[in-house]
């Protein structure tokens, strides 16, 4: 096992080109910043078989571009601190779903209850909050009844992402609930956004965010990083 205290690109890329790692935990930040890295190809990554990525949704773009860079497999995954950590992920073997926080794990529950109330279940395909139950979830936050009661709700935790779920069990994660934007009574969703700006050929980087507007109530406002040696204009 390798473990590194902290990422600097450069000492990174030696590090995993001389000790060779099978499978390695990142995050898209990690990931995002290897793609883009101009030297890449000074480095030898072709160790890794697979890569677990957590702690924020992955960018389909970002996979695809560091699945085709280093032959490896991204499985992404999801979890909370309040559900000890891990809730759902991708099949090692079997089929998975790229954009995808994969199935849940065995004697996982999950739902998707309406946005608005927090007590209707949603139907498959639809929209809604991510709620879970298992083994896993914890009992409660320490001294916090509160939060705990609105967290926890007869055993279901309440995740404050919003998803979906498809036929085959899939779930989605769309985005934060406290991230949706609402601009003039129509639900936007920063992820969204953010994952066309990745396919952009000079965006290394992007976050889309919610911003006042006078007569939306809320707008959408863009942060881009470009590439190496390129240039945008407002056009």
């Amino acid at each position: 096992m390798t473990l590194v205290p902290k990422f600097e690109i450069k000492d990174f890329l030696k590090t995993i080109t001389k000790t060779k790692p099978t499978i390695a935990i990142l995050v898209p930040t990690i990931l995002t910043a290897i793609v883009n890295y101009p030297e890449i190809s000074k480095y030898d990554l072709s160790s890794i078989n697979y890569v677990v990525s957590g702690s924020a949704p992955l960018p389909v773009e970002i996979m695809n571009r560091f699945e085709k860079l280093t032959g490896s497999v991204i499985l992404e995954g999801f979890g909370l601190t309040e559900s000890s950590p891990v809730t759902h992920v991708n099949p090692v073997k079997s089929k998975r779903k790229a954009g995808s926080i994969g199935i849940a794990l065995p004697s996982t529950d999950v739902r998707i209850m309406d946005l608005e109330t927090g007590t209707k279940e949603e139907q498959m395909g639809q929209t809604g909050e991510l709620v879970i139950k298992g083994p896993q979830v914890m009992k409660g936050y320490w001294n916090m009844p509160e939060e705990t009661a609105e967290t926890l709700k007869d055993g279901w935790l309440y995740t404050g992402d919003i998803a979906h779920i498809d036929e085959d069990g899939f779930v989605f994660i769309v985005d934060r609930k406290k991230d949706m934007i609402i601009a003039g009574g129509f639900n936007i969703y920063p992820r969204d956004i953010d994952e066309v700006l990745y396919e952009h050929p000079k965006i290394a980087d992007a976050v889309t965010i919610g911003v006042p507007d006078d007569y939306r109530g809320e707008t959408v406002k863009v942060f881009v990083v470009l590439k190496p040696g390129q240039t945008l204009s407002e056009e």
